[in-house]
């Protein structure tokens, strides 16, 4: 049956392997195919504790739920049975995890085969254009298995983006008041509103101690605003005091104050709300890009420091003329030695690069806008091979 002559089911598998990345993008891509395509949608998560997280109306305790539309289920194990009406007519595998025994075997059974579509992890390293819609045969199942990847050029699937994302970006920007609800709804005060605004969600090896010192003795008023969980020893460590939400205090020109953790729509409000955004992994970091505000990236660690080749690809992508940020990026990133005397130096760079990030930041997303949105390619792409 062809995809268009009734309504599409998908599958999702996801584990939660960075806390909420992870769980983040396969929500994201779970509400935007109900939402935008009609797509009746299943999704396999085993952690719906991080999900929680981000998403407050989902139940740790349900086998399975209803939540906005789609259907959530929570994946225990490998030894479910499955039969051919419980196959979806797209199956994602995310990151490559291992679906159930049972359910490919079961795939196997259906007429057509389903679409079996492994979504890779967001690169800008050059081979991914070569790997993007490979197929891959099963190899004892009349099976086959195609890669996806996001990405930056149009050789790739494209970036996640709703279709009103920018629109509701620019209203809230447009209006003051707005800013001003939503942080005063988070406990910042008008000073601390009044003063640089930089949002912080790093990994733990972040060198934060060194930062904040020299934010601390810069000469510009800052206001770092952490959601809980984020940093934790180093951000109680400042603050002298459990980093919980409303927990703040003020050293120097330095001001860090622990907001609650946000659910993803409410996220997106703190990125546009601040000058800067510091982000990490994946999921923030895309949506750091479509905030239209500068931001730098802690890309997630690999063995062997294969993060340090991608993020190198995607500074030489993005940070074109931007030495400040791409100086900057490096040394928070650990592909250089950590020297605290750098600091200083390193933030006073990046901070008077703030204005030209800014504008390559314009220039950036008119690029990715003539990509497609990644949904909307990959539905094409299932299109084709049904």
């Amino acid at each position: 049956m062809h995809l268009d002559q009734r309504s599409t089911t998908l599958a999702i598998f996801c584990k939660v392997v960075d806390n909420f990345g992870d769980i983040g993008i396969c929500w994201r891509l779970a509400r935007q195919l109900h939402d935008e395509h009609g797509i009746a949608v299943t999704l396999w998560v085993d952690d719906l504790a991080s999900f929680r997280r981000i998403w407050p109306s989902v139940a740790v305790d349900a086998d399975t739920q209803i939540v906005d539309g789609v259907r959530i289920v929570h994946w225990r194990g490998q030894d479910d049975a499955f039969a051919p009406a419980d196959v979806a007519d797209i199956v994602i595998e995310f990151f490559g995890v291992d679906i159930p025994p049972g359910y490919i075997a079961a795939m196997a059974q259906c007429e057509p085969r389903p679409v079996w579509i492994n979504y890779e992890g967001l690169s800008a390293e050059a081979w991914v254009e070569g790997c993007h819609t490979l197929p891959s045969m099963h190899p004892r199942l009349k099976l086959t298995k195609h890669f996806f990847f996001p990405g930056f050029t149009p050789q790739t699937g494209g970036l996640l983006r709703e279709r009103h994302l920018l629109a509701a970006r620019d209203r809230f920007q447009a209006d003051p008041a707005a800013r001003a609800g939503f942080l005063t709804r988070l406990g910042v005060t008008a000073d601390e509103q009044a003063a640089l605004a930089v949002s912080l969600f790093c990994y733990p090896q972040a060198p934060l101690a060194d930062l904040f010192a020299a934010w601390r003795d810069g000469g510009r008023p800052l206001t770092c605003l952490v959601p809980q969980g984020v940093a934790r020893a180093q951000v109680g460590e400042f603050l002298g005091a459990e980093p919980v939400p409303g927990a703040h205090a003020t050293r120097g020109s330095l001001s860090v104050r622990v907001i609650p953790f946000l659910s993803q729509d409410d996220y997106d409000r703190l990125l546009w709300s601040c000058d800067l955004n510091v982000v990490r992994g994946e999921d923030s970091w895309v949506r750091a890009q479509w905030a239209g505000r500068p931001f730098v990236w802690h890309i997630y660690p690999q063995d062997e420091n294969l993060h340090h080749v991608k993020l190198r690809a995607f500074l030489h992508k993005y940070a074109v003329n931007l030495p400040g940020l791409i100086d900057f990026s490096l040394r928070w990133n650990g592909v250089e030695e950590d020297v605290p005397t750098a600091w200083p130096a390193l933030w006073t760079s990046l901070q008077a690069g703030l204005p030209a990030i800014a504008e390559r930041n314009i220039e950036w997303q008119t690029l990715m806008l003539e990509n497609g949105d990644l949904v909307s390619n990959l539905l094409d792409f299932a299109r084709s091979l049904r």
